[in-house]
């Protein structure tokens, strides 16, 4: 198989997991070898064929830094689980636009270094997809790399919450373009939303009616940071959205983000709560916590898009992929049913859409 060749934007936790996962399955061919991973093959592509061949980033600790040396650079805190050898690819300088909040003014240190022609590298590398890890704010950032990469003729992947895929005018973008836009706000492996609903469906399926239920997350690092200054009223209405959508019935539904704790680091501890009633209207309540490391937590599901991207590169789909986009993020172009969507990509893969 042809190598993946992707340019990550944002050297950030996820990044680094990112990378650290190629390595740590770079050589694996077995199930038992490929623990943590849903798919150790998919369309044929297996985690060796990924191949990062551009990586961007504004803090000065990470710019000029070979890919290696960068993902471990602060004010990044995804546990170290692999060596990672020297990957003769140096970070290059993005511009900041709004990719560094005031909070994180605070921890990120800005590069006085020249920034690059982004599209002119794109080309040079031949980078096929973007992958967006920018922080969750950083909205003009997220959609200038989007015309960049529309620029040098490169899928476009946005893991953040910031409206591309799911925004008409730039799925248009990118169909005019024939290319493959994907997102948005990327789905983790262990994630409360989808562990939420879940929950909601299952007890619905089995006749409880639910009135009342929440879903909080606490967490620490740059990301939960961001997201406490910046993103907490949009992420709280994309997940409150997506988690309403497990149930045929109107009930009282919050979800999202509520605080920054430092110490925490790459943890996020979320909180479920859960009143209903079932048999002859008895009451019921479940109380929940669920605790996670949040850079790997992506690892699975961005392999899996990436792979799948890849497959709409060679299928010649154009536009938002909402196969793709149902199957591993938030809020895809629409809302689907969590059965729905696994449905939707597997036949995607299998190219019976």
């Amino acid at each position: 198989m042809s190598k993946i060749k992707i340019a990550i934007v944002g050297v950030g936790n996820c990044a680094s997991a990112l990378v650290q996962g190629l390595y740590y399955y770079g050589k694996a061919q077995t199930k038992e070898e490929t623990l943590g991973l849903r798919y150790l093959s998919l369309g044929g592509f297996r985690p060796q064929d990924i191949q990062i061949v551009a990586a961007f980033d504004v803090d000065q600790r990470k710019v000029g830094q070979d890919l290696s040396e960068a993902i471990f650079a602060n004010p990044n805190t995804a546990p170290k689980v692999v060596d990672v050898p020297w990957q003769n690819l140096i970070v290059q300088k993005g511009p900041v636009l709004d990719g560094v909040s005031q909070a994180l003014r605070e921890v990120v240190k800005v590069s006085d270094a020249t920034e690059v022609d982004v599209s002119e590298e794109l080309r040079q590398s031949d980078a096929e997809i973007v992958i967006n890890l920018l922080p969750s704010g950083a909205v003009k950032a997220s959609q200038w790399y989007a015309d960049q990469a529309i620029k040098a003729g490169c899928a476009f992947v946005n893991a953040t919450p910031t409206y591309i895929a799911s925004d008409v005018l730039w799925a248009r973008k990118f169909e005019d373009a024939t290319l493959p836009v994907v997102g948005d706000d990327l789905i983790d492996q262990v994630g409360a939303t989808t562990l939420h609903k879940t929950l909601l469906k299952l007890l619905s399926q089995h006749g409880v009616r639910i009135i009342e239920t929440y879903q909080l997350d606490v967490g620490g690092g740059t990301e939960s940071l961001d997201t406490l200054e910046r993103t907490r009223k949009v992420k709280r209405v994309m997940k409150t959205r997506s988690v309403s959508s497990a149930l045929s019935y109107e009930a009282e539904v919050v979800a999202g983000s509520t605080d920054y704790v430092d110490f925490l680091k790459n943890r996020r501890d979320s909180y479920f709560w859960i009143k209903g009633v079932y048999f002859c209207n008895t009451p019921m309540q479940i109380d929940l916590k669920l605790s996670t490391v949040d850079a790997p937590n992506a690892g699975s599901t961005l392999f899996d898009v990436i792979r799948a991207v890849k497959i709409a590169l060679q299928r010649g789909i154009k536009g938002a992929v909402l196969s793709i986009s149902a199957y591993a993020f938030k809020h895809p172009p629409q809302l689907v049913p969590l059965e729905v969507a696994e449905k939707m990509f597997m036949d995607f893969i299998r190219n019976r859409d």
